[in-house]
């Protein structure tokens, strides 16, 4: 019995006749040779699948096409809204639950797997949490792409929000996680990463902590108010602003700790270090009168939360609310603080890299790139993914809350960090509290 439940017919053989050790040796006789059977749940190339059918009831027999599984890297865009994410989880609605379905109607997956990924060797490039979207996600896995129109019955059976820019035959061996040798990733943050209002640094770290509540709170308070259209304040994001951006941004290139940017992984674990290829914030995009900063970020790989924690810490400090120093702090591995977490409404995944593949096989298979698919993927930003992060702001004002919540009473480590990630302020109410 294999382990998918069918039985194993590789060591089974009928034969016509036996013999005895006893028995005087007669004629030799040709054995029946062994009957080869094909398994239901290979993922081979050579896997057919449709046989050459006869019919008892006509002399005719009737023949249906024979199709073979490729392997197959798939390219494609989702807007994240309304999803739990894109790894696949029971009971959640995910990215990665309504495509396999799609492909299972769409004919790529027979019946026999459906519902079983391993079975036909399914890989992801990268996952992405709960309501955060992605231009350029590659999956990869052994489909049935005949016949033709695979592309278009997929989007017949998927939400518009999920677009299918194409797929590209790879090598056998070829998995989508483990070949990816970067990723990079785009945070829309508004343009009020940078505000006038806000005190001069000094003024702000010496701040008093008067009360210390809950950040859901006061952002629960926020949105009872009535949320009015946004509107320009008048900051410029030129290039001095830009410079100081960028300047704090590069403390994060390199390999580092970044235990203080995700959850639930404690410091002195093996993979809180991570290592930051870029990370800058040159352009801006307009969109629905809305000014965003792009943040782009080129890594290895990316720990849950850890670029909007990123971002977080980043445009507090821009905002005068923490000083530039901090990043280090945060960096190290013997301090523990509680840093800001940007919004996911402005994240999403922009490309997935495979360099070290591409450079390997570039004689005997096409390069996997989003450069064939730029054209869509940017046309997919646009009407997707930008207009629902300006709409979203319009409506619900998230970042602007967001950045309503950046102040010493909701995050009291955004001051001098000392003491194994104590701040001056929190430990001077600590001792008070203790009198």
């Amino acid at each position: 019995m294999s382990n998918n439940g069918e039985v194993d017919h590789s060591d089974q053989s009928l034969l016509t006749s036996t013999l005895s050790m006893d028995d005087p040796p007669s004629s030799p006789r040709e054995p029946n040779p062994k009957k080869l059977k094909m398994s239901t749940t290979t993922t081979s190339d050579d896997e057919d699948c449709d046989t050459t059918t006869t019919t008892t009831t006509g002399p005719t027999p009737e023949k249906k096409p024979r199709y073979k599984r490729r392997k197959i890297a798939i390219f494609f865009a989702y807007c994240g809204v309304g999803y739990q994410g894109m790894q696949k989880n029971p009971g959640a609605k995910t990215i990665e639950g309504d495509l396999e379905e799609a492909l299972f109607l769409s004919g790529a997956v027979p019946e026999h797997d459906r519902g079983h990924s391993k079975r036909y060797d399914w890989a992801r490039s990268a996952r992405t949490d709960k309501g955060v979207s992605a231009v350029g996600q590659v999956v990869s896995g052994r489909f049935y792409i005949d016949p033709p129109g695979l592309i278009d019955r997929l989007h017949s059976n998927l939400s518009p929000q999920i677009r299918i820019f194409g797929y590209k035959r790879v090598t056998g061996s070829f998995n989508a996680k483990k070949f990816c040798d970067r990723r990079r990733s785009n945070s829309e943050s508004g343009k009020e990463i940078d505000n006038d209002a806000v005190h001069n640094e000094s003024n702000v770290l010496q701040e008093p902590v008067v009360e210390e509540k809950r950040i859901e709170g006061e952002l629960d308070e926020c949105r009872n108010r009535e949320v009015k259209p946004v509107k320009g304040s008048g900051f410029c994001y030129g290039e001095k602003e830009r410079e100081r951006f960028n300047r704090i941004l590069k403390q994060y290139v390199g390999t580092h700790n970044f235990h203080n940017f995700t959850t639930r992984i404690k410091a002195e674990d093996p993979s809180a270090r991570r290592f930051i290829v870029s990370f800058d914030a040159n352009i801006t995009v307009t969109v629905e009168g809305i000014e965003f900063v792009k943040c782009e970020v080129v890594g290895q790989s990316f720990m849950l939360h850890q670029i909007r924690k990123l971002i977080g810490l980043a445009v507090a400090i821009m905002r005068n609310c923490a000083p530039e120093t901090l990043i280090e702090t945060a960096l190290r591995q013997d301090v523990n603080i509680n840093v800001p977490t940007a919004p996911e409404v402005g994240l999403y995944l922009d490309e997935c890299f495979f360099t070290s593949y591409n450079q390997k096989w570039k004689d005997s298979h096409e390069e996997l790139s989003m450069k064939a698919y730029a054209e869509e993927a940017e046309d997919f930003k646009m009407k997707h993914i930008y207009s629902h992060i300006a709409s979203s702001e319009h409506k619900e004002g998230a970042v602007a809350l967001w950045l309503h919540s950046l102040n010493h009473r909701n995050y009291p480590d955004l001051g001098v960090v000392s003491n194994g990630g104590t701040t001056d302020e929190k430990r001077a109410k600590l001792e008070d509290m203790a009198e």
